[in-house]
């Protein structure tokens, strides 16, 4: 199969079924996995049903669930007769769901029986259908006497383009004012088909789906691409636990994993370095870059084993790598690959694959996009990274002045982050131009690069570092447990002194972190933040709740 013949998904899905009928194309772990020929009569089976429930191309459906065979078939029935996907995440909150639904305009929603209590009291919206996606039943429908029958065929289906709306995405559901990204069939194929480049992927390949199907990232790279290469993907039926995701590496034992940093830095953080820290003269030896190299290599093997042992890319998007993690993976000879892209480029700008990778860069761009640096300081040779290529959205949902603020006239789209190229075309990331804070002086300070290495202190679980009255102040959650822990082994009378111990532990933080930044990165104060930061779908800090907290 080819880019240029199958511009559309309704082509994508029919060539996959016909080159791939009875190969594994969708399961839960441990269960009868969807061939490729059930996925397609599937698909056409929920195609004829949304047909007489009257609905048509351009139609807006949206999906609300947690990864399944079931998502997929929905995905593919609406986007291949020329319907309107909009997916949503599962975390969303009730309201940010009906607020999606309003703007959206959807017609009809697919829900799960999980998630079904968050549209409980909604009110009725432009809402027409509502859908059981667990078995395609029908909930609530103004077309009376209407079922779904797994054996119908569809009527004839209209011929659709590249050109064609296939899905909007909400990058955020949290005011009235909401962000739909609207992503074409040829922006998401062209996309995946860049992927398949970065990395070939073939019937062989088997995914295990760790991250929601309604982020672009795991849409396209995670779904789309799979199909479009015939391989298989396995979900989870229960809710994600580390404990959950351990046995399904070892049950599923993966060839291609797409993760964001905190699932491998978690498991750094607990596995490697306790082991690398349990001894004083491995802790010696691990100072001296030869004995470091030979230690990461042993502890490479061991977590290739933990991740089933077949694993050739692992895949991490979303947000940045910390550069002390990443360091032990290359070392390590893990299968580490990095990828940068946005929800309004679906979603893939650059790439590369564990044989390419290079400490600290995303990759050249990828197949048909072109990237560029706008207002490059002299100094550092940074500026804006902005994008152009056939991937690249066709602008915000019912926003023409957003999307003209963000796509220049000749198609560039401003990402909004900071970086810079080396000499043969690898893109560094700085940062996000929003949360560069200006230092006294004029000079640029990077809170991401304090906070790797924060992040990287005894206890700290993770951090995010702000302006206040012209300081930086680092906000930072740590692992309570473990040093409550810790002090109780040295002596149980220091429970009762807790609050002296964080004062010590802060102080001790803030010379850890100066040392190692520049005089202009250097933190004025820590303060303890006692529940974990508020994530986005790919485990991102929502950092403008903080900077919020910090201004008031």
């Amino acid at each position: 199969m080819t880019a240029q013949n199958n511009g559309t998904l309704q082509h994508l899905l029919g060539q996959a079924v016909q080159i791939h009928a009875e190969k594994a194309a969708f399961s839960f772990m441990g269960e009868t996995p969807l061939t490729y020929r059930q996925l397609g009569e599937q698909v056409e089976a929920l195609r004829s049903f949304f047909q007489r429930l009257g609905m048509t191309a351009g139609c807006k459906v949206a999906i609300l669930g947690h990864n399944s065979p079931n998502w997929a078939v929905a995905y593919f029935a609406i986007t291949g007769m020329g319907a309107v996907a909009v997916p949503l995440l599962p975390d969303f909150s009730q309201q940010e769901i009906s607020n999606i639904l309003d703007h959206s305009e959807a017609v009809a929603l697919l829900v799960s029986d999980r998630l079904s209590y968050k549209i409980g009291e909604m009110q009725e919206n432009a809402i027409r259908h509502v859908i059981r996606l667990d078995d395609f039943n029908v909930i609530s429908t103004d077309r009376q006497g209407v079922a779904f029958n797994p054996g119908e065929k569809a009527a004839r289906l209209p011929e659709l383009k590249e050109t064609d709306l296939a899905a909007i995405i909400y990058t955020s559901g949290t005011t009235g004012k909401q962000k739909g990204v609207m992503l074409t069939h040829g922006n998401i194929i062209s996309n995946a088909d860049a992927g398949s480049k970065v990395q070939p992927i073939d019937h062989t390949d088997v995914f295990l789906s760790l991250l929601p199907l309604s982020h672009v990232y795991e849409n396209t790279l995670g779904l789309v691409l799979p199909v479009y290469r015939g391989a298989s993907v396995v979900y989870f039926r229960q809710l994600l636990s580390p404990q959950l995701i351990a046995e399904g590496l070892q049950r599923v034992r993966p060839t291609i994993i797409l993760s964001v940093p905190l699932i491998i830095e978690k498991m750094y953080r607990n596995r490697i370095l306790p082991g690398i820290r349990s001894g004083r003269i491995l802790r010696t030896l691990y100072h001296v870059p030869f004995f470091r190299k030979l230690i990461n290599k042993g502890a490479g093997k061991k977590l290739m084993n933990a991740f089933g042992g077949r694993v050739r890319f692992f895949g991490v998007g979303g947000a940045k790598l910390d550069p002390v993690v990443e360091k032990f993976l290359l070392e390590a000879r893990f299968p580490v690959a990095i990828g940068y892209g946005l929800t309004e480029t679906s979603p893939l700008l650059a790439g590369t694959n564990p044989g390419t990778a290079r400490h600290q860069s995303t990759g050249p761009a990828v197949d048909r996009v072109e990237l560029r640096l706008a207002n490059v300081d002299p100094v550092t040779g940074q500026g804006e990274i902005q994008a152009r290529g056939p991937n690249i959205m066709l602008g915000y949902y019912k926003d023409p002045e957003m999307t003209a603020e963000v796509i220049t006239p000749d198609g560039w789209l401003k990402t909004g982050d900071l970086g810079a190229f080396d000499r043969d075309g690898f893109l560094y990331i700085r940062g996000r131009l929003k949360n560069t804070i200006l230092g006294a002086n004029g000079e640029n300070i990077y809170p991401e690069e304090i906070e790797s290495v924060i992040n990287n202190f005894k206890h700290v679980v993770e951090s995010v570092v702000v302006e206040q009255k012209g300081k930086l102040v680092a906000l930072v959650h740590l692992n309570m447990e473990e040093i409550e822990k810790t002090w109780q082994q040295l002596s149980r009378d220091m429970q009762d002194k807790l609050e002296n111990m964080l004062d010590e532990l802060k102080l001790e933080l803030i010379r850890y972190v100066n040392a190692r930044v520049n005089k202009f990165s250097r933190l004025h104060a820590v303060v303890i933040h006692h529940e974990p930061f508020q994530k986005t779908a790919t485990q991102k800090i929502k950092r403008y709740l903080y900077y919020q907290q910090q201004s008031h």
